[in-house]
């Protein structure tokens, strides 16, 4: 009896939502239910320790896990703000390869990197944005000779069918500005779609790579305390650093690595207590002088962070003429 109690409280809970005060949600148990409980007060306690709130007796610790409830004495109108939470990469090694732009991709910089890491045998890998270009769907005035969304796709999956057998790991696709392009398009040109399952880019990715992660929003990854972005999360600047882990820095203040300017940099301050917070920002893996910017300052590169509980220690390497340095 006391199981099938709890259950129907439980789903109570559920049917009236997190929001509900719990003395209310009580007195509405207790009206429709009076043969199975001596009273209301008794239905509030047993609710309380379902929720979390008494976790003495450990016939009813971690029954229910019940979101955070927000704080709203004044009843003020349902908010649609979003909820934003870090994304927590649990690995010991994680390969972190940025800006592919698939199918920009350079052969000779991928070629290079999967010599190299697959000794190191890495048990995750994180795809950390712009791992697709989306050129045909930019906003930009575009080459007609440009290959097509579909080719791009096409090209992805060959590329995660290599990946995925070259490498016995987790894989985790973060979006980035890059991949945005798809929802602007959609938005923009054909947003009568929007929202519509097979058109989901998330299901897109999955359907072309069976089993990978894909980490959206804008999200902070974290690896132990690592801090993980793609480097488009923080809008436009008023500056371009020459230093781009520096600029990372400045931003962020904490320990963070970056992709999204092809360069690969470090930057490292201590503050008065002898704290030591190093940023890092790694080089791309696609083509080197693209007609739109034929000039740059890019290198080609990738990084493995080896993590320890919160500790982690990252390698963050170039690649030169097919070389890894």
């Amino acid at each position: 009896m006391r199981d099938f109690k709890k259950k129907l409280l439980i789903g109570y809970r559920e049917k009236y939502g997190w929001d509900m005060p719990t003395n209310k949600l009580a007195r509405i148990i207790y009206e429709e239910n009076k043969l199975l409980y001596s009273s209301k007060e008794s239905i509030r306690l047993t609710l309380s320790r379902i929720e979390g709130k008494r976790t003495t007796n450990t016939n009813y610790k971690n029954i229910i896990q019940i979101p955070n409830r927000v704080y709203n004495p004044y009843n003020l109108p349902a908010s649609e703000e979003t909820v934003y939470e870090d994304y927590i990469i649990k690995a010991k090694r994680l390969l972190v390869l940025s800006d592919i732009h698939i199918p920009y991709h350079s052969l000779e910089a991928l070629t290079a990197c999967f010599d190299f890491t697959k000794k190191e045998k890495p048990d995750a890998i994180l795809l950390n944005g712009d791992v697709l270009d989306f050129f045909g769907l930019s906003r930009y005035a575009k080459d007609p000779k440009a290959r097509s969304f579909a080719h791009e796709l096409k090209t992805f999956k060959e590329f995660m069918d290599i990946i995925k057998k070259e490498f016995k790991a987790k894989i985790y696709f973060k979006l980035g500005n890059h991949e945005e392009r798809y929802f602007h398009f959609l938005w923009m040109k054909a947003h009568e779609i929007v929202g519509v399952e097979e058109f989901e880019l998330e299901n897109i990715i999955k359907a072309r790579a069976e089993g990978i992660e894909v980490i959206k929003d804008k999200r902070i990854i974290k690896a132990g305390d690592l801090n993980i972005v793609h480097g488009h999360e923080f809008g436009g600047s008023v500056f371009s650093p020459v230093n781009i882990a520096r600029g990372l820095f400045l931003r962020g203040k904490v320990s963070a690595m970056q992709g999204h300017n092809h360069q690969t940099s470090e930057h490292t301050e201590s503050n008065m207590n002898g704290d030591i917070t190093t940023t890092f920002s790694t080089g791309c893996l696609s083509e080197l002088h693209p007609a739109y910017l034929p000039i740059n300052k890019w290198n080609h590169g990738f990084a493995i962070i080896d993590i320890d509980g919160q500790y982690f220690d990252v390698r963050n390497k170039r690649i030169f003429k097919g070389k890894v340095l």
